[in-house]
């Protein structure tokens, strides 16, 4: 194993990275708003990536023009994750990104630390449905953090637990508020997506089978 290698970590948003939940996202806070007497569409959802749950709501309110106090905020929340939850319970390994299984597995293989770094407070029961849990040295999701993307906590937390320098990880995100928390963190970036959607980003890819890690090394360079 060579020495780059050997100090290399790679850090992973999981929806839009390695799974695609974004669907059933959509669907839990579009039965919300229609609950509430307003739509919400695919355009708002795109807004809502990497953003954690209480200000996904905010934006959504703000939409529907509501204003709720805390407790009918805590109740909102906690209803439109009963509907999320019941969603991902049925998800298989099927539902795995192009390319995720693979690029996890050669990491292993060359011993290279990985971690997940998600907003996501479901992360746990996401992995564990589609096979992906033993992938990862540190999992640092949204039980974990105060404060959410582009705050560069998830990251810096996933970094520490794996003994790993920040300068050292690579992070794979799909959302620009990630892309922001990892400059913020002082790490490498592959943005997963469209080159315009993510600015700052050093390379952008589709999904995770266009990536090597020998690409991935030459970050490093």
């Amino acid at each position: 194993m060579n020495n780059t290698i050997k100090n290399m970590a790679c850090i992973f948003d999981l929806d839009g990275v390695l799974v695609d939940t974004a669907v059933y996202h959509y669907k839990a806070w579009k039965q919300l708003a229609n609950s509430l007497g307003f739509d919400f569409t695919h355009a708002q959802n795109e807004q809502l990536k990497g953003v954690n749950r209480m200000c996904s709501l905010d934006m959504i309110l703000k939409w529907g023009n509501l204003d709720k106090s805390e407790s009918e905020r805590e109740e909102l929340a906690s209803l439109k994750n009963s509907w999320y939850v019941a969603m991902i319970s049925k998800m298989t390994i099927a539902e795995v990104l192009p390319g995720s299984l693979k690029l996890l597995q050669d990491l292993k293989e060359q011993g290279v630390k990985t971690a997940l770094g998600s907003a996501s407070k479901n992360s746990a029961l996401i992995l564990e449905r589609t096979g992906l849990v033993d992938f990862f040295d540190a999992i640092v999701d949204g039980n974990a953090v105060t404060s959410s993307k582009p705050d560069p906590e998830v990251f810096v937390k996933g970094a520490e637990l794996l003994k790993v320098a920040n300068k050292d990880c690579v992070v794979f995100e799909d959302a620009i508020a990630g892309v922001q928390a990892a400059i913020a963190a002082g790490m490498k970036i592959i943005g997963v997506g469209e080159t315009g959607n993510l600015p700052g980003a050093q390379l952008v890819i589709k999904d995770l089978s266009a990536i090597t890690i020998e690409e991935i090394l030459s970050l490093y360079n």
